[in-house]
C-alpha cells in the first residue's frame, strides 16, 4: 500500500534493520527528518513515544534519486498508447488502429502515441501511411527519445502544421509544438504527476531532477502549496524562464517550497542518436550529415556565463561526441560546474576532460540497452566508447544516473541494472568493458550520499526485501527488486510494512 505521512512527529525506531552488504541487525532511530542514532537495541534511546516499526533483517540504505527526469510528460506517457514495441511503422499503425476501435479521442483532441523507435525500421513512417488506417482521426505519434513526431495529416492541421511532406517532424520542426500536445489542465496534469510519484516512491525514490520543459519554479510552487510532496524535486530552469528565478535570487539548491528545491539551468545543445541528430565528429554512415548543433558555442557561453555568475548550476544536454566536446569547452571558459546530461559519444580525451573539470556525466544507462542496435549501425566503429559509463568512472568522473522519463521508465533499479550488466532480454553484455560494478552504480544513484547510514544524514530511507548486493549479482535481478517502503524527511512516503 501507499501511505503517505506517518501523521504523527514522533521519533521513528526501524528495529532490525541490515545496512547494504552488513550480516548484522541495528535498529534505526529517525528523528526530526534526520537519522538521529545507529546502533543495537535503541529501545532506551528513542524513548517511550516512538513508533516501532520491525524489518525484519530487511536492508536499509539511502533512497533512491533519478537525476533526469520530464516529470509532466513522464505522467502523461504513462496514460497514453504505448508503441515501444513496434518494430515497423506498417506495425505501429496496427496498434493505432487497435487503440481506435476501442474508442475514439474527444472531438478536438488526438490520439497520443508514445515511444516509437524508427531508427532500423524496414519502412518509413509517413502521414499517408496513418492517413490510410485512421481517416480523419488527428494522430500524434511521439517518438521514444523526444526529439520528432509522426502524425496523421488530421493531426498535422490540428496543431497548425498544415502540408508536410512526410509527416514526421523532426528536432526544431516538432520541440515548439510539444507543448501543445503535452497540454492539458493544471488539475489534471497535477493529480497524474502525484500519481507518477508515489509510484516512484514505491521503486524507493526519494528524489528526482525534473528537466521538464516549462516554468517549473511556478508550476513546482503551485503543487507545494497545493498538497505535500512525495520525493524531493529539484527544479530545473529553461532559458525561456530565467530572468524569474534570477529575479528571485534563487540559487541551485535553495528551498523553493516544500520538498521543492532550485535546480540547474537546462540547455539543449545537440539532438539524438535515434532521430540521428546527435551532433558527431564524423559524419553519419552513407551520409554527409553530422547531425544538429542546435545551441553554438556563441550562444552557449554567455548563458552558462550568466547562469553562473548567479548561482546556478549547468545541465548541458549533449549526446554526439562533437556536441559533448563543445559543452567541456564551455564549462572551461565559463568556470560553470554542472553537469552533461546524456554524454553517450565520448572521445577519450574528453572522458579525461570530464574528470579535470569536475563535471558530473548525468547518464541513463536503460537508454544503452534502448539504442544498442541503433548504434551499431549510425554508430558504427564508434561503439566502442558509446556510453562509456566504464571508462568514465575509472577516470574519476562523479556518474548520477537517472532515466530520462518517459525516453526510458522511471525505474532506478533498471538503470542500476542496465549500467551493471549492459544487457537485457536474455542477450550477451553490449561492451561489457563499460560495466559499472554493482557498488558503483548504486553509488551513483544516491545523489551524492555514501551507502553506509550516517548519524545526521537526512532520512530520506529505501527499505528493501533484499540486499541488492547479493540481488544484483544474477542479471536482470535488480529490475524486480522488491522496495518495502520508503521514507523522505522521515515520513513514510510507501510502506507495505
Amino acid at each position: 500500500m501507499s501511505d503517505i505521512g506517518n501523521g504523527t512527529n514522533h521519533p521513528l525506531l526501524l528495529r532490525g534493520a541490515r545496512r547494504l552488504g552488513d550480516a548484522v541487525t541495528v535498529d534505526v532511530l529517525v528523528r526530526d527528518g534526520r537519522v538521529a542514532a545507529l546502533g543495537p537495541d535503541l529501545a532506551d534511546v528513542a524513548g517511550p513515544r516512538a513508533e516501532h516499526v520491525p524489518l525484519d533483517g530487511r536492508t536499509v540504505m539511502p533512497g533512491l534519486w533519478d537525476a533526469h527526469v520530464h516529470l509532466t510528460q513522464w505522467a502523461l506517457a504513462r496514460q497514453r498508447l504505448d508503441l515501444a514495441g513496434a518494430t515497423s511503422a506498417a506495425h505501429a499503425v496496427t496498434l493505432v488502429r487497435a487503440r481506435l476501435d476501442a474508442g475514439l479521442p474527444p472531438a478536438g483532441t488526438p490520439l497520443v502515441g508514445f515511444g516509437f523507435r524508427d531508427g532500423l525500421w524496414p519502412d518509413a513512417p509517413t502521414s499517408a501511411l496513418l492517413d490510410a488506417a485512421v481517416g480523419d482521426v488527428p494522430v500524434v505519434l511521439v517518438s521514444g527519445d523526444l526529439h520528432c513526431a509522426w502524425l496523421s495529416t488530421a493531426g498535422l492541421r490540428l496543431l497548425g502544421v498544415g502540408a508536410h511532406p512526410t509527416g514526421l517532424l523532426r528536432e526544431g520542426e516538432w520541440l515548439p509544438l510539444q507543448g501543445v500536445v503535452d497540454h492539458v489542465s493544471d488539475d489534471v496534469a497535477d493529480a497524474l504527476v502525484h500519481d507518477a510519484a508515489v509510484h516512484a516512491a514505491s521503486l524507493g525514490v526519494v528524489g528526482v531532477v525534473d528537466l521538464e520543459i516549462a516554468d517549473n519554479l511556478y508550476v513546482w510552487r503551485r503543487r507545494a502549496a497545493a498538497r505535500p510532496g512525495v520525493v524531493r524535486v529539484r527544479a530545473g530552469v529553461w532559458e525561456d524562464w530565467l530572468d524569474r528565478v534570477v529575479h528571485d535570487d534563487l540559487h541551485t539548491g535553495d528551498r523553493v517550497a516544500g520538498l521543492v528545491e532550485q535546480g540547474p539551468l537546462k540547455v539543449i545543445t545537440d539532438g539524438s542518436l535515434n532521430t540521428r541528430t546527435a551532433y558527431c565528429h564524423d559524419a553519419y554512415p552513407g551520409t554527409t550529415d553530422h547531425g544538429v548543433l542546435a545551441v553554438p558555442p556563441e550562444r552557449l557561453v554567455p548563458l552558462m556565463s550568466s547562469a553562473h555568475a548567479h548561482g546556478l548550476r549547468c545541465a548541458i544536454h549533449a549526446i554526439g561526441d562533437a556536441a559533448n566536446a563543445l559543452a567541456l569547452d564551455a564549462f572551461a571558459t565559463t568556470g560553470a560546474a554542472g553537469s552533461v546530461e546524456h554524454a553517450q559519444l565520448l572521445t577519450d580525451d574528453d572522458v579525461a576532460r570530464f574528470a579535470a573539470l569536475g563535471v558530473v556525466a548525468s547518464v541513463q544507462p536503460e537508454h544503452a540497452m534502448d539504442d544498442r542496435d541503433v548504434a551499431d549501425r549510425h554508430w558504427a566503429g564508434r561503439t566502442g566508447r558509446a556510453f562509456p559509463y566504464g571508462a568514465l568512472h575509472a577516470a574519476g568522473v562523479r556518474l548520477a544516473l537517472g532515466s530520462d522519463a518517459p525516453v526510458a521508465p522511471l525505474d532506478p533499479w533498471t538503470a542500476i541494472d542496465a549500467a551493471v550488466w549492459r544487457a537485457r532480454d536474455g542477450r550477451d553484455a553490449w561492451h561489457p568493458e563499460q560495466r559499472l560494478d554493482l557498488t558503483a552504480a548504486l553509488a551513483a544513484s544516491v545523489d551524492g550520499r555514501p551507502l553506509s547510514l550516517r548519524v545526521g544524514d537526512p532520512a530520506d530511507l529505501a527499505v528493501l526485501d533484499d540486499d541488492p548486493l547479493t540481488r544484483g549479482t544474477t542479471p536482470g535481478a535488480l529490475r524486480s527488486t522488491p522496495v518495502a517502503g520508503a521514507l523522505v524527511a522521515g515520513t513514510w512516503t510507501h510502506h507495505t510494512l
